[in-house]
């Protein structure tokens, strides 16, 4: 069943609707400042992820279709995507395993770093660490969801995640190109959160565009840039895309703009950004301004998450790391290459 089934016709007007909503901003923010925080007591290396970009997040792990298989929708995403598998049902403590890199690492066995996040029965593709590679691998199962849906079967959405200073890559002209061939265009979810920076650089010094949109309507795709800090706005956008090409089979385009507030990454010292909008903050005021809760009920939510995630972290300063024996496990996607499994090149 598909999660926005149970979801009110007005979702934003629905008290219920709208707590559940800032549970799942506040529980993946809590993660995030985890993550921080192991990174520098030494529980992980380096830390990359999304804080900021909570309201977003949220709306696509709510709205994409969750299972194995064409018949669902694949979700391509990136390093700063850790909140969507959160809302989608992955348990906090998954996210701080890889982290730490543990054995029992659900994404990656111990052998990926943090947000490098991939679930098999959820078609979420494992994420990479190489810049928006994710671009030229989505149109593959997109074609595949076309195919379903040519022979009358049941049949998702690919949808892919970058960030703007790498639609500079390569990769990401590919999807424009593979998703638009006429009379072979793909049911394809292209989206680009904008934070107007790449690593340092920021993106006016870069961008001759007005709008990174104006690339993919140039294809002929239709495209729309969308407030990513509103919840009701990116809800609303991310409604509109997925009902467009769930009808047509044709590509569609998202420019989600959007906060970066701890920085680039762990290398850029991922300190709390301060002139930049917190969409939680923005969704706290309104909450407060219809009574739906009250600032007591705020920071009761808040605790709960960040014990959530103490308590998750505690948990797995006793678990093992892989062992050296494992690590050719998994290379191959058979788990084998000639007569041993996992284990010969």
């Amino acid at each position: 069943m598909s999660e926005t089934s149970r979801v009110p016709a007005q979702p934003f007007k629905d008290k219920n609707f709208c707590l559940s909503y800032f549970r799942h901003m506040v529980r993946a923010r809590a993660l995030e400042e985890r993550l921080i925080k192991m990174m520098r007591t030494g529980d992980g290396y380096f830390w990359i992820g999304g804080p900021g970009e909570e309201a977003f997040s949220v709306a696509l792990g709510l709205q994409a279709r969750k299972g194995h298989g064409v018949a669902y929708d694949f979700l391509h995403l990136h390093y700063r995507s850790n909140p969507v598998v959160l809302t989608m049902g992955a348990p906090m403590i998954d996210f701080l395993r890889q982290m730490k890199s543990t054995a029992l690492d659900p994404f990656s066995g111990g052998r990926n770093f943090v947000a490098h996040i991939s679930k098999k029965e959820w078609n979420v593709v494992p994420v990479t660490s190489t810049i928006e590679t994710q671009y030229a691998v989505a149109p593959g199962t997109a074609m595949a969801q076309r195919r379903a849906r040519l022979k009358g079967e049941p049949a998702g959405v690919t949808v892919v995640v970058g960030g703007d200073a790498g639609t500079a890559e390569g990769d990401f002209a590919s999807s424009l190109i593979w998703s638009t061939r006429p009379g072979a265009e793909l049911p394809i979810l292209l989206i680009v959160t904008n934070n107007k920076f790449g690593i340092s650089t920021p993106a006016e010094s870069q961008h001759g565009e007005k709008n990174i949109a104006d690339r993919a309507r140039a294809f002929g795709i239709s495209a729309q840039v969308v407030d990513g800090n509103t919840p009701e706005k990116i809800w609303a956008a991310l409604e509109t895309a997925f009902d467009t090409i769930r009808t047509t089979g044709k590509p569609y385009f998202l420019e989600v703009m959007v906060s970066r507030l701890h920085g680039h990454s762990s290398s850029s010292g991922a300190q709390r950004t301060l002139d930049e909008p917190c969409c939680i903050d923005a969704f706290e005021k309104k909450l407060l301004k219809n009574a739906w809760i009250t600032e007591k009920e705020i920071e009761e939510l808040k605790q709960a998450a960040h014990l959530e995630a103490q308590e998750a972290h505690d948990q797995i300063k006793g678990e093992p790391y892989p062992e050296a024996s494992t690590f050719q496990d998994h290379t191959f996607a058979d788990g084998k290459r000639g007569g041993v499994p996992g284990r010969d090149f």
